[in-house]
């Protein structure tokens, strides 16, 4: 008899197992079928940037697409919130010796992301409201706004963007937003 309750033990504990496992297969399943469709659809999208980008992301590893939706726009708030920051950052260097020509674009860079941070969270909240025209709308403009910074620094030869890597990660994780609210059924 005891032999007969261990292996109902047995049973029922690899049942949990299995249970659990294919619950964390079936999370991260979506995660990375989400970004190999995002990627093969979309240039502007690296699978590894992806991948790195949204499983880093809190919740992201039992996230279904509409949940990886939700933070893969959380992502780009965090990023450029933190982008302004740095911008902030640069502006106060530069008023110890100002450059003619980064200040102004700096500053124009600074304008522009208060305005994606915005669209950021707008689109956030549309987003919950399930109105994904306007998510695609608002998230959009980000894409400009972060494009026409980077722009701005290529008015002059031989000069350099200081925010090249923070505008393109912005840019991208929009873009992985943007093509995972086109995965939705």
């Amino acid at each position: 008899m005891s032999i007969t309750y261990m292996h109902r033990f047995i049973a029922l504990a690899l049942s949990f197992f299995v249970l659990f496992n294919l619950r964390s297969i079936s999370a991260n399943d979506t995660l990375s079928r989400a970004c190999e469709l995002s990627a093969a659809s979309d240039p502007n999208v690296r699978l590894d940037f992806c991948l790195q980008s949204l499983a880093a992301a809190p919740g992201s590893d039992t996230a279904d697409l509409y949940e990886l939706g939700a933070l893969s726009i959380k992502l780009i708030a965090w990023n450029a919130t933190s982008t302004r920051r740095y911008i902030e950052r640069l502006l106060k260097n530069e008023k110890k010796s100002p450059d003619p020509y980064v200040r102004p674009r700096l500053s124009d860079c600074e304008e522009l992301y208060i305005d994606a941070i915005k669209a950021v969270g707008d689109a956030a909240f549309e987003y919950g409201r399930n109105r994904y025209e306007e998510v695609n709308v608002k998230l959009s403009s980000v894409m400009d706004a972060v494009t026409t910074c980077e722009d701005g620094f290529k008015e002059m030869e031989g000069r350099v963007s200081p925010l090249t890597k923070r505008n393109g990660d912005v840019f991208e994780l929009t873009a992985i937003a943007l093509s995972i609210l086109n995965l939705r059924p």
